[in-house]
């Protein structure tokens, strides 16, 4: 546990930690947070001293509050929007870190933004130029605002925030930090944390203004010691429904207990994925199938199991992952499924965590069971999948291309509309001329073949033998 209490904070309370202020203990108090983990209890204090701060725990170490408590502090002396940015790679965890804003600040009157890709633009704009305390953002959508809004600024904020700052670091945001790193003052706070720490470290340390606190995980092991990590050995044909009869069989033993799947695609809109979050926090799902988007930061305590479908390549995205249950202390289970090819995956993650999986057997008999109803229910979300459009990507893409060309997306759809309705009116119109011709036929053939019974009748009428009987 060495993550959530260590030696040194073995029995400590808020209360200990330098020039934290009593409203802020308070309202811990109030959401029953009363003990603070390593990277809370050594990083809070010099944030509150003005230091930049890099961080590096792994998931479920409390490195959120690590940043709120001391930016939530400062704001309360002296208020006044933009405040603080804070970055994050993921639209999920975005939403995540803004609900423990809100939780903690209530207090402070807070006022805060979340702007990612996916939601209205407009709207966003207008909500950033009422000023909010916070904004919390990702590198994409906040870059694409600096770049088109000339009177939007980040010139004032006082704390800059990198969460997950190995992944934002890791080169696929480049150019959109750059364009942020240049609308941000050169007098500011900055805060990184991160669960992995890379050969980036470094570079992260560079961005820092001032005398730079370092603060990392003296634990090796990688996943935390509540965490009971097994492994399956199936064959590739049978992985999902020894998937569905291990699921089945976690609910049926914990049935308030939520279950995490991760797999590599999960084709769904912005607003399919934030409703399916929101009911799985809310307990009204108990099973959530996800990808690597939500693998970090993600705090949801209900979750005992975590099921890799398919196991990652890298070990760092397969300690992120099982990172999202036995959080905070609290026990939890990851089960990885492994086909015979991907052994070589398996003892690398085991490399990378210090810590041997145990083999998971499943009753064969139950596989067998239920195994032809999970591949026919398997098709059929294939075959509705492939009839429906799902690559939200490839139209944001369209219609950045349409207006870079000077034609009006909404106006190119309403045409495209219109002419699917042609395109299936013609359709409609042929098959039903096809119908009407086959009718035709159908008919000229059954009244051929009754013509040709009426002329047999009649010949035998004509050529009728004269009767032996005079």
């Amino acid at each position: 546990m060495a993550d959530v209490v260590s030696q040194d904070t073995r029995g400590t309370t808020y209360a200990d930690i330098t020039g934290l202020q009593p409203w802020v203990i308070e309202q811990l108090n109030q959401l029953k947070i009363h003990q603070p983990t390593p990277i809370q209890y050594h990083c809070i204090q010099p944030a509150l001293e003005g230091r930049d701060v890099i961080g590096a725990a792994k998931t479920g170490s409390g490195k959120t509050l690590a940043f709120v408590i001391p930016i939530l502090q400062q704001l309360s002396i002296d208020p006044y929007g933009i405040y603080a940015l804070v970055l994050t790679p993921t639209r999920e965890l975005a939403f995540q870190i803004a609900d423990q804003f809100r939780g903690l600040g209530s207090p402070v009157s807070l006022r805060l933004t979340v702007i990612i890709g996916g939601l209205d633009r407009v709207a966003q704009g207008a909500e950033l130029n009422r000023s909010p305390h916070v904004v919390v953002a990702t590198p994409g959508r906040l870059a694409d605002i600096l770049e088109t809004s000339p009177e939007f600024t980040l010139k004032r904020i006082k704390f800059l925030v990198l969460d997950e700052a190995d992944r934002l670091m890791d080169g696929r945001f480049d150019t959109q930090l750059r364009t942020i790193w240049a609308a941000l003052p050169e007098k500011r706070q900055t805060l990184l944390f991160s669960a992995t720490v890379t050969d980036r470290l470094q570079r992260m340390k560079q961005l820092a203004t001032s005398e730079v606190f370092l603060w990392q995980s003296t634990n090796k092991q990688a996943t935390v010691q509540q965490l009971d990590e097994r492994y399956a050995l199936v064959n590739p044909i049978v992985k999902d429904a020894t998937m569905i009869a291990t699921v089945l069989q976690h609910t049926e033993e914990k049935p308030r207990g939520l279950i995490l799947i991760f797999t590599n695609t999960c084709k769904s809109t912005q607003k399919e994925r934030l409703s399916a979050l929101a009911r799985f926090k809310s307990s009204q799902v108990k099973v959530l199938i996800a990808t690597d988007v939500a693998s970090r930061g993600l705090d949801i305590p209900l979750v005992e199991l975590v099921i890799n479908h398919t196991i990652p390549n890298l070990p760092k995205n397969y300690i992120h992952r099982v990172g999202r249950t036995a959080r905070a202390g609290r026990a939890g289970q990851a089960v990885s499924f492994i086909t015979p090819h991907e052994i070589k995956i398996l003892l690398a993650i085991e490399a990378e965590t210090r810590q041997k999986m145990t083999e998971l057997k499943m009753d064969e008999a139950v596989v067998r069971k239920i195994m032809k109803q999970v591949n026919v229910t398997r098709r059929e979300q294939e075959i509705k999948l492939n009839q429906t459009d799902f690559d939200e990507r490839r139209n944001i893409n369209k219609r950045k291309r349409l207006i870079m060309e000077g034609r009006d997306p909404d106006e190119e759809e309403k045409k495209k509309q219109k002419r699917v309705k042609k395109l299936r009116k013609a359709e409609r119109k042929e098959r039903i001329q096809l119908i009407e011709e086959l009718e035709k036929k159908k008919k000229k053939r059954q009244a051929g073949k009754g013509s040709h019974i009426s002329e047999g009748v009649a010949d035998e009428k004509i050529k009728e033998p004269k009767s032996p009987i005079k």
